[in-house]
């Protein structure tokens, strides 16, 4: 699906620690018996309410799902959105910068853990795989962070934003 793609508004905070001597990325790790999207990895976010803006439904969600109040986020700015397979979204990925060392309350209702890893980490993560969901084969990109599997919509995200980043270290992956 392109970046057009989808019908239903939603929109995640990509938090960033430690830009630029030690950038990493903050993740969730969705609990496994949610309806939808269970135990997939994924950055803090979700669908927009009515009269809300996006970035605002962002930041909204990151403080719902993990604790991460707006007034320690520095917007640094927005990726361009990703359409959904399955769910029928767009995604509004806005990139924010955060305080090394902060803590985070996983909202025990959504999130089973929250994931911390380095860009360095994510980079060395890389890989295109071939996956099977619902019985249908894809290739997507994907990155192996320790028992966690970063793949769909965020794995495309987390592609978009290492490119801009560090342009062609993916490259020899794909």
């Amino acid at each position: 699906m392109d970046a057009r793609g989808g019908h239903t508004e939603a929109a995640v905070l990509v938090p960033m620690h430690g830009w630029p001597e030690a950038p990493g990325l903050v993740f969730t790790e969705r609990r496994g018996d949610l309806r939808r999207h269970a135990g997939e990895i994924s950055f803090p976010g979700g669908r927009r309410d009515p009269g809300e803006e996006l970035l605002q439904t962002a930041l909204r969600e990151a403080h719902e799902e993990i604790g991460l109040h707006s007034d320690h986020v520095e917007v640094a700015g927005a990726l361009p959105p990703i359409g959904t397979f399955v769910s029928n979204y767009k995604v509004h990925p806005f990139v924010g910068l955060i305080e090394p060392g902060l803590s985070f309350t996983p909202n025990p209702d959504e999130v089973e853990s929250v994931i911390v890893a380095s860009l360095d980490e994510l980079v060395e993560a890389f890989a295109m795989k071939r996956l099977v969901r619902r019985g249908v084969p894809f290739r997507t990109e994907t990155f192996q962070v320790g028992d966690a599997l970063i793949w769909g919509a965020t794995g495309r995200i987390l592609a978009e934003l290492l490119e801009r980043l560090r342009p062609g270290e993916l490259d020899a992956a794909r």
